[in-house]
């Protein structure tokens, strides 16, 4: 048996594994290990097994993952995503579209607190269903802000999964948290044009909401200012050199901490769970790390990446053709498999063939997270769509699916902007004093 083909029994293996259900972790750790024995030998299995689990984890640049997914929970035991909201609805809430384009304001800024897409959609479903359904908002573009705006917690940094990349890619996390800023700015300023539009086009689908006084709204907009002072001590740290990112996560989550006992809402019950679902968190990503490096040998033992690269190479696409060709790949995919699944499984494969096209490895991180984000609400897994649907539960997937459509437009059209103009991602990563 060629190396080749081993490989590709292998990656059929692990394919087979993941629609049977078995965690994405143990089934490349089960994958490699067994195509290391085949193509290698049993004692080298054997001798992965029982050291990479220890030597991949025991890791300083690890730590900021806790600490992130800890802040993001202390965020939401003291209410900054209801803060958020409150901010964005009082000001705009009054224009037609209004509601919903304050619910995607609302997933981005909770989206820098949380680095999680799944905890933004359920959080802000919540928040702002219920007040979209009292003011006769049509279920699609209710359910689609709600489900687009949720993917915006793996762009908008801090982020896991631009977390996971840095450590697949050896890339620094500092500057892959900076560079998917004005990226995630974008794309919030698209979703909001997209409720505008949809708006425009079907008045009904968005009635206006209620005017409050100028006094409440700046009352409500200052309610925010916890959320701008974490946010600018953390990233505005990152990004200044004040701190490290371990350091940056360290202080995020000591403040947010600080913000939940000042509000009086960090119960004992409250800290436990915050303190379980980090850990919960924290344990799935090291598991697929220590699967990821586990698959990887047999990956190289089986030369696909080489063989993929060469391959292309010798066909002389185009550089925009090979990105095509990944966009597309991608987009089926995630039909399929959950975007942390998508990417251990194909930037062992792709990155070579990537940095081999001469692309920014930091640019690349970019486009993949947006490209991961379209797989969230893509048909028929889309895991934020079967979010929002626990949350609305009267409303038929069809019209959640049917809703979030403009909004996966948007996404294709942030992906072009972004090949097209590649600093949108680049100019602060390539400014910051200290990556």
């Amino acid at each position: 048996m060629t190396p080749t083909v081993a490989g590709v029994i292998g990656m059929a293996a692990l394919l087979v594994l993941l629609f049977l259900r078995m965690p994405i972790g143990i089934a490349m750790a089960l994958v490699g290990a067994v195509g290391v024995a085949v193509l290698n030998s049993p004692d080298a299995a054997l001798r992965i097994l029982g050291s990479f689990p220890y030597s991949h984890a025991a890791v300083q640049a690890f730590a900021v993952i806790p600490l992130f997914v800890l802040m993001g929970n202390f965020a939401t035991v003291s209410g900054m995503g209801r803060d958020l909201y409150a901010a964005a609805y009082s000001w705009i809430g009054p224009q037609r579209g209004g509601l919903a384009s304050a619910t995607i304001l609302a997933c981005a800024g909770f989206a820098a607190l949380s680095g999680s897409s799944v905890a933004s959609a359920a959080t802000m479903g919540r928040v702002a269903l219920p007040e979209m359904r009292r003011y006769d908002y049509d279920p699609r573009l209710a359910t689609g802000a709600v489900a687009a705006g949720g993917t915006l917690g793996i762009l908008i940094p801090p982020s896991t999964v631009l977390v996971v990349y840095a450590l697949l890619t050896e890339q620094s996390i500092g500057r892959l948290f900076i560079a998917g800023f004005l990226p995630g700015i974008l794309l919030t300023t698209l979703f909001v044009l997209t409720v505008v539009l949809v708006c425009a086009v079907r008045p009904g689908f968005g009635p206006p909401g209620r005017r409050l006084p100028l006094r409440e709204r700046w009352s409500a907009l200052g309610g925010a200012g916890a959320f701008l002072v974490v946010v600018g001590m953390t990233i505005g740290g990152i990004y200044a050199g004040v701190f490290t990112v371990n350091e940056a996560a360290a202080v995020g989550a000591l403040l947010t901490m600080m913000h939940a006992i000042m509000r009086r809402r960090l119960t004992l019950s409250a800290l436990t769970d915050a303190l379980l679902q980090t850990v919960r968190t924290t344990a799935m990503v090291f598991l697929i790390l220590i699967g990821a490096h586990i698959f990887s040998p047999f990956l190289a033992l089986s030369r696909i990446p080489v063989d993929l690269a060469s391959a292309l190479t010798a066909l002389a696409l185009p550089s925009l053709a090979v990105l095509g060709v990944l966009l597309v790949t991608y987009a089926i995919l995630g039909m399929f498999l959950e975007g942390f699944a998508m990417m251990v499984l194909t930037v062992p494969i792709v990155f070579p063939i990537v940095t081999a096209l001469g692309y920014d490895p930091i640019w690349f991180g970019i486009f993949m997270v947006i490209v991961l984000e379209m797989g969230l609400i893509s048909p028929p897994v889309g895991i934020n769509v079967f979010v929002v649907k626990g949350v609305a539960e009267n409303v038929p997937m069809q019209q959640i699916f049917a809703g979030i459509l403009p909004f996966w437009v948007a996404m294709i059209v942030c992906v072009l902007l972004l090949i097209a103009f590649p600093q949108i991602a680049l100019i602060l990563p390539n400014t910051m004093i200290r990556s």
